[in-house]
């Protein structure tokens, strides 16, 4: 199969001997923006991430598989993949353990009042502070038991918490204390103190969390969104936190988010820039898969 492969797979290029030892010949991109290295009608595979939000996926007449450096298939036309039965894969848990990670360690950053004694210890001031609080007994609510929110519920609940989830199919998993369908999500927020948004972005989910759903949060809860920005209503979500909400934002509505908007600027808000999947073993977890899906 012939394979184009892109530079959102960072090492690609230690792989392609070994990938073409697999019989399949490669073309390289390094960025997926630029023109294509080889004539459409070659490529058979790829190997990428926002590639075809650059070239359309009529430039491949002869497309039949897909690997997608992503969890996320929200970049690709799944209505033409479907259509003309492409296979795709996607990066099924290469990020859920560093993602999970980051989801536990803002929560434990405004718990444990982390930018207080930072900015008491740049300025070299000895001042105590006797709010901080547990995790332990907190119920944590999880939207999306997907990889991602599972590696979420089990790092919570080892830490205590009592730990629900809210999923488009509900099923038995010792990762959460219950599990239940979307409808009742809303119902659910009213007693949350830690809200966890993993799920996928499709027409469905888009907005899902809206001005309705940030008035079921009680004062102090945390919300932290390591899915996509576009699943949280942007305006509601601003409008909450200027009334005194919690958040640990990783992804946003537009990328990167604009100079001028309010968020830079709330000490209620810990905001990095779409960094949470990042993890030293992803790596290994990423050629495994890649290699497994190439057959």
């Amino acid at each position: 199969m012939n394979l184009l492969i892109t530079g959102a797979w960072p090492d690609a290029k230690d792989h392609i001997p070994e990938i073409e030892a697999m019989g399949h010949p490669v073309a390289f991109l390094q960025q997926e923006r630029d023109a294509l290295p080889c004539d459409g009608a070659w490529v058979e595979g790829v190997v990428c991430n926002g590639l075809f939000l650059h070239h359309s996926m009529e430039q491949f007449p002869n497309l039949r598989f897909i690997q997608l450096t992503s969890a996320g298939y929200d970049r690709v036309d799944m209505d033409y993949v479907r259509s003309h039965d492409i296979e795709i894969h996607n990066a099924k848990g290469v990020y859920s353990i560093p993602m999970a990670e980051f989801a536990v360690a803002g929560v434990l950053q405004f718990y444990k009042q982390a930018r207080f004694f930072y900015e008491n210890q740049k300025a070299r001031k000895w001042e105590k502070h006797r709010g901080l609080l547990e995790l332990y007994g907190k119920t944590v609510t999880v939207v999306g038991c997907g990889s991602v929110g599972t590696e979420c519920a089990k790092r919570f609940k080892a830490f205590g918490c009592h730990v629900i989830g809210v999923n488009r199919t509900v099923r038995e998993d010792q990762a959460y204390d219950a599990m239940l369908p979307m409808e009742k999500m809303d119902e659910t927020l009213l007693g949350t103190d830690i809200l966890i948004l993993a799920v996928a972005l499709t027409s469905e989910t888009r907005g899902i969390i809206d001005g309705k759903t940030f008035d079921n949060l009680r004062p102090g809860t945390v919300f932290v969104n390591v899915g996509r920005g576009a699943l949280a209503d942007q305006t509601a979500l601003t409008a909450w936190l200027q009334s005194g909400g919690y958040a640990v934002l990783d992804v946003f509505e537009e990328e990167p988010l604009a100079e001028c908007s309010p968020l830079w600027n709330m000490e209620n808000v810990i905001l990095t820039p779409h960094n949470g999947f990042a993890g030293d073993n992803n790596p290994k977890r990423l050629w495994d898969i890649i290699k497994e899906d190439l057959g």
